[in-house]
């Protein structure tokens, strides 16, 4: 009843791309009728639609041209994660200790070594926070003092925080874009708390945690019942953000800000919670790369090992949630060197084991954020088909959006379709691949990538999801 219902709703809403319901007609020319309706057909489309089982292409359209995929990058991302590194894998995070204890005093190095994992103090978890929980073991120990360093080593990655083809504006008030790191913690964001007062009055904002960014607060509450909500100033590189603008009066809401250093924020942040456990921290906080020469870990003791949740449940972050740091960390993860030219080269590398053609592919992140991403709708209809038969399968197909599927990219769309597919969207781009199962319960490969759209995203989007729709209700034999 609800797929039927679905149908209904979007054939009635899209009947102005398509110019009404028509007699059922070849799959071929029922497509074509959506893509070159009036409102859609002066984008550029290339979509891909295969029998998973037979081999069989149902339908193409610039099969081979090489298309922004937006967040349709992740597919690779995710695919060449599960290949490298299998879905059982878990990042560690440690703390060691290099000195002596005097006591209840620390006198050394306390050092924390990343290693690159997403999940590190992330809210996408319920979990305990590692770095308050390991403050206050310390303060269990007894420990009330420490004396020397606390170092922060990021060195899992190399210190190119941004990929090749972001947009600047992300990376300074967008909190979808946070730097990525060999250490990262708390999703590298922070929170701000923002709630309207008395009109004329300036706003109250809270960040979580406090004390990171300095915050120069210049949003007032006006006296508007809804509106334009207060906006951010931040010059790239720095920790300072001015707030500006006014508040409708009944406003609440969340801004989460990218920090610029997230190795700096997690020490900040341990320094914080051994504060607030009891623990006199008289200590520098230091960036490995600060030091004259990297610290032995041969000499220094392991205190606390944080283990991440496996691989499995982190793509299905990634693909579910469509989450660009958590991509770009298990993008640096499998790459070689910790480098963005690593992970493409293993990409390639993967591809070319599973028999995909590369070369006209480009692949300069792992999130899809990039501009300068390109890949053909075949490329990837290719890498669907080899991973249904994966032995990884499993972990790829649980880590795709159901449709409908609460608290995921499908969310709104697709509602009571048989369809697991990574949405995408950037400015002029989107995108939707996965499988669909048709009226006479084939599988469906299908890969839709639209660029340079002059329409609304909204109608874009209607197009895609009829085209779904029209793979669900036809009868492949």
């Amino acid at each position: 009843m609800l797929r039927r219902l679905a149908l209904v709703t979007l054939l009635l809403l899209t009947s102005g791309l398509t110019g009404g319901p028509h007699a059922p007609a070849p799959l071929g020319e029922r497509i074509d009728a959506i893509v070159e309706g009036e409102q859609v057909r002066s984008a550029l489309w290339g979509i891909y639609v295969q029998d998973l089982h037979s081999g069989r292409v149902l339908y193409r359209r610039n099969p081979d041209r090489a298309l922004l995929p937006a967040s349709n990058q992740k597919l690779l991302t995710t695919a060449t994660a599960l290949d490298v590194l299998g879905s059982a894998y878990r990042y560690q995070t440690t703390l060691y200790f290099d000195g002596r204890a005097d006591g209840a005093v620390l006198r050394g190095d306390l050092i924390l070594e990343g290693s690159g994992d997403p999940t590190f103090g992330s809210r996408r978890f319920e979990q305990e926070d590692p770095l308050r929980q390991w403050a206050q073991q310390l303060a269990q120990l007894g420990v009330t003092r420490i004396e020397g360093r606390i170092i922060g080593d990021d060195d899992a990655f190399d210190d190119d925080a941004y990929p090749d083809g972001w947009d600047v504006s992300y990376v300074a008030t967008e909190g979808f874009a946070p730097a990525r790191s060999g250490l990262t913690y708390r999703d590298n964001l922070v929170a701000f708390k923002i709630e309207a007062t008395a009109k004329g009055r300036p706003v109250a904002v809270e960040a979580e945690p406090p004390g990171y960014f300095t915050l120069h607060n210049q949003a007032t509450t006006s006296a508007r019942k809804r509106g334009p909500t207060p906006r951010v100033d931040r010059r790239v590189g720095t920790e300072t953000v001015r707030l500006h603008g006014t508040a409708p009066r009944a406003y609440s809401g969340t801004l989460d800000l990218p920090v610029s250093d997230p190795t700096a924020f997690a020490l900040f942040s341990f320094a914080r919670h051994l504060r607030q456990a009891g623990i006199d921290v008289a200590a520098a906080l230091l960036d490995v790369d600060a030091l004259p020469e990297k610290p032995s870990y041969d000499r220094a003791r392991p205190l606390f090992v944080y283990a991440s949740p496996p691989l499995a449940e982190i793509v299905r972050v990634i693909n579910k949630d469509s989450n660009n740091l958590y991509a770009e960390q298990v993008f640096h993860t499998f790459g070689w060197g910790g480098t963005a030219e690593g992970g493409a080269r293993r990409v390639r590398e993967v591809l070319a084991r599973l028999g995909i053609p590369s070369e006209d592919l480009s692949v300069r992140d792992g999130s899809g954020l990039s501009r300068k991403d390109l890949v053909t709708p075949e490329a990837l209809a290719r890498l669907l088909v080899r991973m249904d038969a994966h032995p990884e399968r499993a972990a790829f197909l649980a880590s795709l959006p159901e449709g409908g599927e609460r608290k995921t990219t499908l969310q709104y769309r697709l509602r009571g379709v048989p369809v697991r597919a990574k949405t995408g969207s950037l400015e002029y781009a989107r995108s939707l691949s996965g499988y669909v199962e048709s009226a006479d319960g084939r599988t469906l490969v299908f890969v839709i990538l639209t660029n340079n759209y002059t329409a609304s995203a909204y109608r874009i989007n209607q197009a895609i999801d009829s085209i779904v729709l029209t793979l669900s209700t036809t009868q492949t034999g």
